[in-house]
């Protein structure tokens, strides 16, 4: 019997063993034998969906270029909204939305948003593949935005500050505002995926108290046998498609004693195989939003740690 198989065995085993006790426990088994199941499901689906001979998937022109219609329209709302309009998009929410919104930043916690084909203002078909569109927002109490930007541009030490997504990190070059930076990312989501990553990254000043920055993935490699002798890069857009392409827009205000920082984040990946999108979508589409979720809560803290290396963070 495989370790696959025989691992199936002991937990269908266990599930077929409720608690004698049938109360509290005996609810909490059945949950967990339902998320368990749902579990299993995933993965054997995932398994028998029609994968390419080699077990890769290309990255087409067509979903390069439907990829690339969406960054240029994203490009061009962001540079909208810092001419004119809201610089933070909580300010754009109804009054008691903001509201209730601003108290959780200020209380510690990170509000997103998954952001619509309608907010975006276009939609558009990626034959082949999925976009991704997230932003985030907290607010650092205490900060202003040369201690956020100094950790932003610290890339030689990302890997610390947001390990452990980030594994390996350096500055590569830097001219001015203009950084180009390495980093490796280590992403996990039942399956553990290493990817070899460079950045052109141009941060802008606005004003005194407000300043952001134009990130784009330049190369992006996944890696096999990462940490081994046998490591070594894919080729790009030659792989199991887990993200082909990474745009990021910061962008910072120093207001209310503090620094608000709002990120949003448009990647690309593989679409999921045809006729598993109820199952499997909810699945996928959540690795961005917890990625994009962990970098706001880890800058958040690595600003304060550096303030006051030894408090104790929320």
């Amino acid at each position: 019997m495989s370790t696959r198989t025989g691992a199936r065995a002991s937990i269908m085993e266990s599930m077929n063993c409720p608690p004698s006790n049938p109360s509290r426990s005996t609810v909490n088994w059945l949950a967990l034998s339902a998320a368990t199941l749902f579990f299993l499901n995933t993965i054997s689906a995932l398994a028998s969906a029609k994968l390419p001979a080699t077990g890769l998937f290309s990255l087409e022109g067509a979903t390069i270029r439907a990829f690339d219609m969406y960054v240029a329209n994203t490009e061009s709302r962001n540079a909208r909204t810092l001419q004119q309009g809201n610089f933070l998009w909580i300010d754009d929410l109804q009054a008691k939305a903001r509201e209730q919104a601003y108290a959780k930043l200020r209380a510690g916690e990170t509000e997103m948003r998954r952001v619509t084909p309608d907010e975006a203002g276009i939609r558009i078909s990626v034959p082949g593949g999925m976009i991704h569109d997230w932003q985030g927002i907290v607010f650092i109490p205490s900060a202003n935005i040369e201690e956020v930007l100094r950790l932003l541009q610290d890339y030689d030490h990302h890997s610390t500050v947001y390990a452990p997504d980030v594994e390996k990190s350096r500055l590569a070059s830097r001219d001015g505002n203009h950084f180009k930076a390495f980093l490796r990312f280590r992403r996990r989501k039942v399956i553990t995926v290493v990817l070899n990553t460079e950045h052109d990254i141009t941060y802008f000043r606005d004003s005194a108290t407000r300043a952001h920055s134009r990130s784009s993935a330049t190369r992006i490699a996944e890696v096999e046998d990462p940490g081994t002798a046998k490591e070594k890069e894919k080729t790009p857009g030659q792989d199991v498609g887990f993200m082909w392409r990474m745009e990021t827009w910061w962008r910072l205000e120093e207001h209310d004693s503090g620094v608000y920082v709002q990120n949003e984040v448009v990647s690309l990946s593989r679409d999921i195989p045809k006729g598993l999108g109820w199952m499997i979508e909810p699945f996928v589409t959540s690795i961005p939003r917890e990625s994009l979720a962990f970098t706001m809560e880890a800058t958040r803290k690595g600003v304060l740690s550096r303030k006051n290396p030894t408090a104790s963070l929320p």
